[in-house]
């Protein structure tokens, strides 16, 4: 193709209908026919991005190869298109609007007066574009955040507005919405939907497909019905019903031929077969898994479904490729004690020690894992769950009685794991914590080896704190040993203790780098050992 294609997603009626799944199977199915393709998200916060925002607000917050912490949408796009994100994969408005005001400081608009459109509408527009400019790219897919109607998102339905009348054939708009069943009357209600859509043209678009979202499956007259009232081809009216897993998501998109709508739409000859081949081994193996592993996540954000994210996913991955099905048990850490560990944790077979930050939980983090390393079960520390491992054997190994993160206790006697000299007078929380994909080198005779089959390898990080290599010695003498180590700085990237079955913590976030059909060696790794308990 000579040209990049740009297609948007909006949505409209009700938040979280899965804007961010759909704009995933789309774009795995155009990269399915042989398309180079990504997805950009655009959210009407004014946060600068999501790293500041507590998991409550917003759910995980995804970290891309170049350090950038981004909405967890585009941990779904790395997911579904096996590709990595960058900087340029998210905006927010408050990026946006800091561009504008950093330019019009400098003298930029040669003192005019700076407006919504058409300075903030160009500063979207010149975003949109940056990823089709570098010629990588055959179709650009943006998810547009939040939902038709709100204020917060108006200058970016704008932008998309203008964009289209410039592009012509080379733009595409789809539009998710709501089709409710209501109980009472025993029928689907495409009244919101009608709604939805007319805000859009209002605001001056006209969807090119309308995704319906509904719970299950609609009739061909109601399908009818939207169209006709819609103003859009009946035969680009598709439907997302609720599927047992999302991965079912670009199966039932297929066979509703949504790529040959879009790329006939867009004046693309649509050539060759949809190759889903490995995809749908991933889902036969999800379907046709008789056994089950029981993983238990220790965290304080247990009660939200989206604070570990990848983690979940990664989880799920890898055991559907050891042909398993995930019985997944989520455990409050501030409710466990060195008392009642055997209470929650007797009955898996592996347990993963969650990321996070603060002190609340974390005496609970310490009991976990002393019961699992006692009891010899798989253990996983991830980020804050491998400072966590250290910490407890710092104590219950090493001796050294209240041994703790400076992050949790500054007046700590053993302060095992402390803060990187570069970051302690750094000020700004969004600017003080190692960010991105690091090198970090192997150990041969390792479990982190063995599973990777790599002495170098590259992983992402988000934290502030880090294993303190004044006790490497003391550790290593004592069992504990660093198996995994930044080449250029000397820090402690991997943890493990070889004498028990599967004991290993990483400074870094692997989940951040499993995907459907490339699963990360160390959740197979682990979880292999935890099917053989």
């Amino acid at each position: 193709m000579t040209e990049t294609k740009y297609i948007f997603v909006t949505g409209g009626v009700v938040s979280s209908l899965g804007k961010g799944i759909v704009a995933a199977s789309l774009g795995k199915l155009l990269q399915a026919r042989g398309y180079r393709v990504t997805i950009q998200k655009f959210d009407p916060y004014i946060n600068i991005d999501p790293g500041t925002l507590n998991p409550y607000e917003h759910g995980e917050c995804y970290v891309t190869i170049d350090g950038h912490e981004a909405d967890l949408d585009l941990g779904h796009y790395e997911r579904f298109l096996n590709i990595p994100t960058t900087k340029a994969n998210n905006i927010t408005t408050g990026r946006i609007y800091q561009n504008v005001i950093d330019r019009e400081r400098k003298g930029d608009f040669l003192g005019k007066t700076v407006q919504v459109v058409p300075h903030i509408t160009d500063e979207i527009k010149r975003n949109i574009m940056i990823l089709g400019n570098t010629g990588e790219y055959d179709f650009i897919i943006t998810e547009i955040g939040g939902t038709v109607g709100d204020i917060e998102s108006l200058p970016y339905i704008e932008s998309v507005r203008q964009l289209r009348w410039e592009l012509g054939k080379n733009c595409l708009c789809v539009h998710l919405t709501y089709v409710p069943f209501i109980a009472a009357a025993k029928e689907v209600k495409t009244k919101p939907t009608q709604h939805s859509v007319k805000t859009l043209q209002e605001q001056g678009i006209l969807p090119n497909i309308l995704v319906l979202r509904t719970e299950t499956q609609l009739s061909e007259n109601i399908r009818h019905k939207v169209a006709l009232f819609c103003n859009v081809d009946e035969n680009a009216v598709i439907q997302s019903y609720d599927v047992p897993s999302i991965y079912e998501v670009p199966i039932v998109l297929a066979a509703q031929g949504m790529d040959k709508i879009v790329l006939r739409k867009m004046g693309v000859p649509v050539k060759g077969k949809l190759d889903m081949t490995r995809w749908k081994s991933f889902l036969t193996n999800m379907k046709t898994a008789k056994k089950t592993v029981k993983i238990g996540l220790v965290g304080k954000y247990v009660e939200l479904p989206d604070a570990y994210k990848s983690i979940n996913e990664s989880l799920l991955q890898a055991t559907t490729y050891h042909h398993r099905k995930l019985d997944l048990r989520f455990i409050h850490s501030e409710k466990l004690t060195d008392e009642n560990a055997a209470e929650y944790l007797e009955g898996m077979d592996g347990i993963l020690v969650a990321p996070g930050f603060g002190q609340r939980g974390i005496e609970g983090k310490f009991s976990a894992i002393k019961y699992a390393r006692e009891h010899n079960k798989p253990t996983f520390g991830v980020c804050l769950g491998m400072q966590c491992m250290v910490i407890e054997y710092a104590r219950n190994v090493l001796g050294l009685e209240n041994a703790n993160s400076m992050e949790m206790d500054t007046t700590t006697p053993y302060k095992v794991i402390d803060l990187m000299e570069e970051q302690k007078h750094l000020t700004f929380m969004g600017g003080s914590m190692r960010l991105g994909a690091y090198d970090c080198r192997l150990e041969k005779d390792s479990i982190a080896y063995r599973a990777y089959q790599s002495e170098l390898i590259s992983e992402r990080h988000r934290h502030r704190y880090e294993f303190n290599n004044d006790y490497k010695t003391a550790f290593e003498s004592n069992g504990m040993k660093c198996t995994g180590i930044n080449p250029k700085a000397g820090l402690v990237e991997v943890v493990e203790v070889p004498t028990l079955r599967w004991f290993l913590g990483t400074q870094y976030h692997p989940e951040y780098n499993s995907t459907v059909v490339k699963p990360h060696p160390l959740f197979l790794s682990f979880i292999e050992a935890a099917t053989k308990s």
